[in-house]
């Protein structure tokens, strides 16, 4: 590969790693003999335009030095277009290098831009009444978990997977279960209980294994849904999921589909990708290698 790479940095990323992580990220890159840029914005949004138009002039690679929020950004900056993206994964979570399988140091991403090939992944595209056709690549999760997630953003104090189980804690310590309703490639389920994940990555909420099943690049969807159990049984499911064993346990229900509608009972939140807030209704539905990832 040839030509300018684009570095896509979140300096605040993982308590300031993004900025350090920037300098060594495009001195690798030039040392392996790439034409570098590096792309900062003000905001998220201004960020993204930025980020927009390094893709709209050409860059061969987008590389998202940052975290899982950072990486989403840069998933919609190439959505759309055949520009490859890359990762240097130094947030909280890290989840999307983490199912890709990408290297997070410097060095191994020059390595990933000089040997490797770009892999085509799916995504999954979010439509409700506040998002009209958002790309996202991991998940889509309505419930308890939404609610962590929440907690979890809004931590001072703690942060990595820490922050993630603390405002799990905090969630469940006020829930009630829900009755969703599930549609999945037009077929309806119901459940009553803790959460429904449409599933991309088998990964989410900081290296939990919600659907360790699941494949980035098989057109599918991992529905994952959490029915109701009490509350002891539920804490040691979420011991569980750093395995992915809580798949077996009775109370979890796993089905497959290209397009998911998570609908429920009451006002209920849901997230995408730790970074997408907003309230029931949602459809999710595969965009079947709609992404290029360098890997």
């Amino acid at each position: 590969m040839t030509s300018e790479i684009t570095l896509f940095v979140n300096p605040t990323a993982g308590r300031g790693r993004g900025a350090r992580a920037a300098q060594p990220a495009a001195s690798a890159l030039r040392a392996a003999g790439f034409s570098v840029r590096t792309v900062l914005g003000e905001d998220a949004a201004d960020a993204l335009v930025r980020a927009r138009a390094a893709v709209e002039a050409g860059t061969a690679a987008l590389i998202a030095v940052g975290g899982d929020g950072m990486a989403g950004l840069a998933l919609r900056a190439v959505a759309g277009t055949r520009t490859p993206l890359g990762l240097v994964a130094v947030g909280t979570g890290n989840d999307f290098a983490r199912a890709l399988g990408l290297p997070g140091d410097p060095e191994g991403v020059a390595r990933v831009l000089l040997h490797g090939t770009p892999r085509a992944v799916d995504t999954i595209e979010v439509t409700s009444s506040v998002h009209a056709g958002t790309v996202v690549l991991g998940s889509v999760y309505a419930g308890v978990d939404a609610l962590a997630n929440l907690h979890a953003n809004r931590s001072r104090l703690l942060r990595g997977s820490a922050s993630y189980y603390a405002g799990a804690l905090r969630a469940i310590s006020t829930w009630r279960p829900v009755g969703y309703r599930i549609t999945v490639d037009g077929q309806e389920h119901t459940c009553t209980g803790y959460t429904v994940v449409a599933a991309n990555s088998s990964y989410y909420g900081s290296a939990r294994r919600i659907a360790p099943e699941a494949r980035l690049d098989d057109g599918l969807l991992d529905v994952v849904m959490i029915r109701d159990a009490p509350r002891r049984l539920f804490f040691a499911l979420m011991k569980e999921l750093d395995t992915g064993a809580h798949i077996h346990r009775p109370q979890v229900r796993v089905l497959r589909g290209r397009e998911i509608r998570i609908e429920a009972d009451r006002d209920l939140p849901y997230g995408a990708d730790g970074e997408i807030e907003a309230a029931l209704p949602v459809t999710a539905r595969v965009l079947p290698g709609a992404l290029r990832v360098l890997c």
